[in-house]
């Protein structure tokens, strides 16, 4: 009897284990599957300009700052007490930095009425900051960041990023995160001109006066049925290519960066798709950011047999309305944009096989 219950104790104890065991496994077959989709929102390519993020609380004193501009002259911003300084962090190699550099130096004008100042504090040398500033119109103060000691309020929040602190050092806005919420805060504060309304009316309104509805930046691409924006760049060869040159045939239009590792994974792929269907109707065009040498050592590397064009910053891929690399859209013969935008190097290749396709079934 006794070793009959010492039997049902150890059964007993082998099925509560059993299923202690079991649940343990669904546990942790849940927190794998859970890693694997957070593993996959990483790795997606769907370009974000970057998270909202909680900035400095408002009222608090804006920490010091000792940081040199373009000539090598150390400025901190004890010096500015008094002024009401945008703080900006900034970087001329950002698409969205640049789509709204236009804007703001139009707005300079209107904030130093308001006794404010644009701070532009750039990662980058002197007088790669100084000469991109330049080519916006941008008068702004620019200091420069050592990349390896970001100051702490901007500390991985992205660029563009603002504070506004007013004449005590004290932040007086809220956190602005992002192109549109950065243009927003520079077009409140020089929006409270003494100008009058009437010659305010009377003049031309400046771009940046846009309702900021109206002047909101593209981010997601050009829509399917949208005609595609016209273009004429030069290739690695100096010669002019222009899209107009391709009416009556789909173009498979590729954005790309000399220093994007996605951009080199899809780049044996373009080569051997325009091998294989460079007579099929379907017409590769690559656009490069960068130098032409950056491009022209990247053409050479993966053997590209199609034309290279390069952009001005992002002035292309602001007209398509996206910033990220690669991307790819394709054009119709018509001019028209045939597809959503192809965003990685997966969405690339498939709709390029779909354009092939398509191709192969017009041809039959």
């Amino acid at each position: 009897m006794t070793t009959f219950l010492a039997f049902l104790i150890l059964i007993s104890i082998w099925i509560g284990f059993y299923q202690l065991v079991k649940q343990q496994g669904r546990i942790l077959l849940r927190l794998d599957a859970l890693e694997r989709a957070k593993a996959s929102a990483r790795g997606s390519a769907e370009p974000q300009e970057h998270a909202a993020v909680e900035g400095l609380s408002l009222g608090t004193v804006f920490p010091g700052l000792e940081l040199p501009d373009p000539s090598g002259q150390t400025h901190t911003l004890s010096e500015f007490r008094g002024r009401r300084l945008l703080l900006i962090h900034w970087n001329f190699d950002c698409g969205f930095c640049e789509a709204i550099g236009d804007d703001l130096a139009h707005l300079e004008s209107d904030l130093e009425l308001q006794n404010a100042l644009i701070v532009l504090l750039a990662s980058g040398d002197g007088s790669f900051n100084r000469d991109h500033a330049a080519s916006h119109g941008l008068k702004s103060m620019i200091l420069l960041l050592d990349e390896k000691e970001i100051p702490e309020p901007f500390k991985h929040k992205g660029t563009p990023v603002a504070y506004f602190v007013d004449e005590e050092g004290q932040v007086a806005a809220p956190f602005a995160s992002g192109a549109d919420q950065v243009l927003a805060l520079a077009r409140r504060i020089a929006s409270s001109s003494a100008e009058s309304s009437e010659s305010r009316l009377a003049r031309n309104p400046l771009k940046s006066e846009r309702p900021l509805a109206e002047s909101h930046i593209e981010r997601n691409g050009l829509r399917a049925g949208t005609p595609a924006p016209h273009f004429r760049l030069p290739d690695l060869q100096g010669n002019t290519v222009s899209l107009d040159d391709y009416r009556g045939q789909s173009v498979l239009l590729v954005f790309s960066d000399p220093h994007c590792g996605p951009c080199d994974e899809l780049a044996p792929h373009l080569a051997r798709l325009h091998q294989e269907h460079r007579n099929n109707g379907l017409a590769l065009i690559l656009v490069g950011r960068g130098s032409p040498d950056e491009n022209r050592n990247k053409a050479q590397k993966f053997g590209f047999d199609f034309p290279v064009v390069l952009q001005d910053k992002w002035k292309l891929s602001k007209e398509y309305g996206i910033f990220a690399t690669p991307v790819a859209f394709l054009i119709a013969e018509n001019g028209v944009i045939a597809r959503d935008v192809a965003v990685g190097k997966e969405a690339i290749l498939a709709l390029a096989a779909d354009a092939v396709k398509l191709e192969e079934k017009t041809a039959q």
